[in-house]
């Protein structure tokens, strides 16, 4: 048998690859060369005497085994994250390097407040945060990408433990001169058809709003519009429709400088839950529990 066995960063290489499906957008998201990511392929293909990797000028194909490898590679490093996370563990709690991930409708409204004072209370905490849609975030939580993300629940997110950090519920924002003139609590039936504006698919807060006004039709009517809450707000502000807005954002100012109107919606499921999630038995759990003490705090 042979004496050599696969680096790491060898690994980690491949599984760049096949997510990117593209060696330059694999190199950049490994911090390194393409011409270095390649070589590091070539030499993981000699070193197993395989072909992984099919290369033309256009595309990219791993071959059967190939995908087999990259399956077993995810869990190989999966398993050296947690040998880190075990040391990093044992040393101060909530000290050194910790990677989350945060939904885009929770990160800018959330982080100002938090990550200066965490900054000031953990000085030996160096927290690397990528901002992803849901399905994303707890795509890299499962392949080791990151250690933890802050999302808002219901969402399937496989088997993982949680800490829940707040409630936050659900308004309906409107142009103030709305003829309807909603009233202080808005009931699902006054959302007319064709008039919501919605995040596009893959933002679980979409689900969240469409769940809570439990009207089937609406899922069939509902305007896309982009990917930010922002974007959303400019076009209530321009009469062109309403959109569901989480309280922290409204909370936070989003509606500033606008004549948007929110009203909290009138439904039993109006509200969606913030969490901090992590992979199940998770060595660090320790360190998560009072990362999520910090972010209940404010």
């Amino acid at each position: 048998m042979s004496t050599y066995l696969p680096t790491l960063k060898q690994l980690q290489y491949l599984v760049a690859l096949h997510e990117h499906g593209h060696f330059g957008r694999a190199a950049e998201a490994s911090f390194v060369s393409q011409s270095t990511l390649s070589a590091g392929i070539r030499e993981l293909e000699s070193l197993l005497g395989v072909t992984l990797v099919e290369r033309s000028r256009r595309v990219v194909r791993f071959t059967a085994l190939g995908n087999q490898v990259v399956e077993k590679a995810h869990r190989v490093l999966r398993e050296a994250e947690e040998l880190a996370d075990l040391v990093q563990a044992a040393g101060k709690p909530l000290a050194g390097q910790l990677r989350m991930s945060v939904i885009p409708t929770i990160a800018p409204f959330l982080l100002p407040r938090f990550l200066p004072r965490i900054r000031k209370e953990r000085p030996e905490l160096e927290l690397f945060l990528r901002e992803e849609t849901s399905h994303d975030a707890v795509e890299s939580l499962q392949h080791g990408r990151v250690d933890c993300v802050l999302l808002a629940l219901p969402f399937n997110t496989g088997e993982v433990d949680s800490a829940h950090i707040s409630d936050d519920p659900l308004y309906v924002a409107f142009p103030k001169d709305d003829p309807r003139d909603p009233p202080e609590s808005v009931p699902p039936s006054m959302i007319d058809d064709g008039r919501l504006l919605l995040l596009e698919d893959g933002h679980c807060l979409k689900d969240h709003a469409l769940a809570a006004c439990n009207r089937p039709e609406l899922r069939g009517s509902t305007t896309m519009i982009g990917t930010s809450l922002h974007t959303l707000v400019q076009m209530v502000d321009n009469g062109l429709g309403l959109t569901m807005l989480p309280a922290m954002a409204v909370e936070a100012g989003i509606l500033n400088g606008t004549d948007v109107v929110a009203r909290p919606l009138k439904s039993k499921s109006a509200s969606r839950e913030i969490a901090l999630i992590w992979r199940k038995n998770s060595p660090r759990r320790e360190d998560f529990e009072l990362l999520a003490e910090e972010l209940r705090a404010g």
